[in-house]
């Protein structure tokens, strides 16, 4: 495979990105451009990934997604939850409590605040009225260059979900961002037992680009 193809991620077009950002990138496109890949680390788009790569590497495929913001809905909250402030200690224990073997730290989570493409109306968290508990939480990004929402975290409580709540994260952040965005992105892994892919093209999400994620495997 011609190394060139690993070139794509550190050598966009702003123009072209705008245009098909899932078929240009595997990532929204202000982290693309600083973006260095490790010399172990191989990122392929599925129309010219190869099995052969599985001989030596390990893959982890991605979806990426894209939402054109048109006909937005203002979501309704379930009875029984209502938006709430958290901190971003309570966002990285919320996003570690809906996750096996995935996490964020408060200290990550701080920086988080420090990008670029912070912006404080799209953290948005939910809790149960009756417990005050946080049940669900999303964080969004908002890259004004070339006027691109990103959907970060979107997670659910275990035991909240099926009620509505991650449909309302999503489109409470896609229209909290329409004024200032021209369209959304989301990835997500393709493999991930809750389906994440399923709640993002219920909102509205579309397109078909994957994009395969390979690790050389470690020599005995």
């Amino acid at each position: 495979m011609d190394d060139a193809l690993l070139q794509t991620e550190t050598m966009l077009n702003r123009e072209e990105y705008s245009a098909n950002p899932c078929r240009a990138s595997s990532i929204p496109y202000w982290k693309a451009i600083q973006m260095q890949i490790p010399d172990n680390m191989r990122i392929v788009h599925a129309d010219v990934f190869s099995e052969d790569l599985l001989d030596g590497y390990i893959d982890e495929p991605y979806f990426r997604l894209k939402h054109d913001l048109i006909d937005l809905v203002v979501p309704q909250l379930p009875d029984g939850f209502a938006v709430c402030y958290a901190s971003c200690k309570e966002y990285a224990d919320h996003i570690g409590g809906c996750y096996s073997g995935i996490g964020i730290s408060e200290s990550e989570l701080q920086g988080y605040t420090q990008r670029k493409v912070y912006c404080p109306n799209l953290w948005l968290a939910i809790c149960d009225k009756t417990t005050t508990k946080v049940v669900a939480t999303g964080i969004a990004e908002l890259d004004r260059e070339i006027h691109e929402g990103v959907l970060e975290w979107i997670q659910v409580s275990p035991g909240s979900r099926g009620r509505g709540l991650g449909e309302f994260l999503v489109q409470e952040l896609l229209r909290r961002m329409k004024p200032t965005a021209y369209f959304a992105t989301v990835s997500g892994q393709c493999n991930n037992p809750t389906s994440p892919e399923q709640l993002y093209r219920k909102c509205g999400f579309t397109g078909h680009d994957v994009w395969h994620i390979l690790r050389r495997k470690a020599h005995d």
